[in-house]
């Protein structure tokens, strides 16, 4: 009797603990996960062409030679690609901080890959379209994670081979912000033990690292510029004050965000917001104008924009000596414009505590550091009625924070925890890949340059098996010639590796 009942007692207990385990497991596990079409389609269903058969994935001992995966929405991205190919943080024999004079990712090869078709990214949230940006997000990932690729956008096929990547980072804010989880949750799905790094962890680690290394305040303010996705998300915010609490900050600190709306877009020239060829206002454009209201410019704060004006970088029109139509017409402009905003939101705040950080929450916005720390210079000096008016408002040590350089750093270490640094004497290389419209898209939703109208584009829905855009090489019929200027001058590095590969 006894032993039966021990026999009960301990089967119970087994059952208890069993149940235990897959509760546990299922508090961030398959139950608990909400699987989105895109991901159902890729894990079960062999009908799709979204699926991804990760059963054929390689096993972990041959991953060390596949490539790293970074995406972006654009090109912009390609400024966190820069400062992980020259990052030198790590000692590269045993991991630890410390630059040691050689790359940390020597070679390391990399596959690149600009959603440039789909973007602006930050304005799906806006048109109601945020499931389909999180779609993106894994359309994306699934593509790294794959072996195929369209040698022309006119295939019907993909008829390009490619390897595999063993990690995933993602290179942009907004992306980060709305689709980094269900990446997470399809990766931790697949069986493939692949990880991904998002932008947003490493901006607010990277803030805080520049707050606790300077002496305590009783009050400061950090400025969070970003597309007006990101900061509709609110996930620099909830991050930063949760970071707050975890580090046991006890100051007093102030967010203030700024939307960017049209700033990434002017920097990967989208003509809806910047248009070189154009002399005057035009009827097509989507970017700031003169008004009163919330993000408009103000005709009383032009002197203190200081704006460029040669070369049509402002499309403007004048009645009388007033302006009548105001448009930027440069990225450069945008930076201005937005850093100006940002010191107007402070000014105006109830507390008005010192600006020490800035991140810069969206990777395309270091293109423009130099204007825009020149912008915050300018704003520090600035008189009126011979008294400074933002001066008090930008701390001495005020920082730019680029999360790109934490990001690089975040993605080295996890390589060498999971044993999967390629370790060649060789030097890495970069296959960059951008998104064109497929050929399957019907021309009346182009428009004269080939890209999506933006009806069609913020028109599509999410779940569907259309193919609208596919991945393509880098190439000098798909990329700008302005565009392509501006990777060689700002990202050296990167430019260099992808140059002998444009066609």
């Amino acid at each position: 009797m006894k032993r039966r009942l021990y026999f009960l007692i301990s089967l119970t207990i087994a059952v208890l603990m069993l149940v235990g385990a897959h509760s546990c497991r299922n508090r961030g596990g398959a139950s608990k996960v909400e699987i989105t079409p895109i991901m159902n389609k890729a894990l079960n269903d062999v009908s799709s062409i979204w699926y991804a058969n990760f059963k054929d994935f390689p096993p972990k001992e041959e991953r060390r030679r596949l490539p790293i995966g970074v995406f972006d929405s654009g090109t912009g991205g390609l400024a966190v690609l820069e400062v992980i190919l020259a990052s030198d943080y790590l000692d590269n024999i045993n991991g630890g901080s410390g630059a040691d004079g050689i790359p940390d990712f020597h070679g390391e090869d990399f596959q690149y890959f600009a959603d440039h078709a789909n973007m602006p990214y930050g304005v799906y949230p806006s048109e109601g379209k945020a499931d389909y940006l999180r779609e993106l997000g894994v359309k994306n990932a699934l593509f790294l994670l794959g072996n195929k690729y369209f040698k022309l956008n006119s295939d019907k096929t993909p008829k390009g081979d490619k390897p595999r990547c063993k990690i995933l980072v993602v290179a942009c804010n907004t992306s980060t912000a709305y689709g980094l989880q269900d990446i997470e949750n399809l990766l931790n799905l697949s069986g493939t033990g692949v990880k991904v790094i998002g932008v947003i962890n490493a901006g607010v680690d990277a803030t805080f690292e520049d707050i606790l290394s300077a002496p305590r305040r009783d009050s400061l303010s950090i400025g969070v510029m970003a597309t007006v996705g990101t900061i509709d998300s609110d996930v620099y915010r909830r991050s930063l004050l949760q970071k707050k609490k975890d580090e046991n900050y006890n100051g007093y600190i102030q967010i203030i965000n700024q939307k960017g709306e049209g700033f990434a877009e002017a920097v990967d020239s989208e003509k809806d917001y910047v248009d070189p060829t154009q002399t005057a206002p035009r009827k097509d454009y989507r970017g700031p104008v003169l008004g009163d209201g919330l993000g408009d410019i103000k005709e009383e704060l032009l002197d203190v924009y200081n704006f460029d004006f040669s070369k049509n970088a402002i499309l403007y029109k004048k009645v009388n000596g007033k302006y009548t139509e105001f448009q930027l017409n440069s990225a450069a402009n945008y930076a201005r414009f937005y850093m100006v905003s940002l010191l107007e939101q402070l000014r105006h705040s109830k507390e008005q505590a010192p600006l020490k950080s800035i991140v810069l929450g969206c990777t395309h916005y270091p293109f423009y550091l130099d204007t825009l720390k020149q912008s915050l210079k300018e704003l520090k000096q600035y008189r009126e009625k011979g008294q400074l008016i933002y001066s008090h408002l930008i701390a001495d040590d005020v920082t730019f924070i680029d999360p790109a350089v934490f990001t690089a750093i975040e993605c080295c270490r996890t390589l060498r925890d999971d044993n999967l640094m390629a370790l060649r004497t060789r030097r890495g290389e970069v296959d960059a890949f951008i998104s064109v419209p497929s050929y399957s898209v019907s021309s009346k939703f182009l428009d004269k340059d080939g890209n999506f109208t933006r009806d069609y584009k913020y028109g599509r829905v999410a779940g569907t098996e259309d193919i609208t855009t596919v991945a393509v090489p880098f190439s000098k019929e798909n990329i700008s010639k302005e565009n392509l200027k501006r990777i060689e001058k700002m990202v050296p590095h990167t430019y260099s590796k992808i140059k002998e590969k444009l066609k």
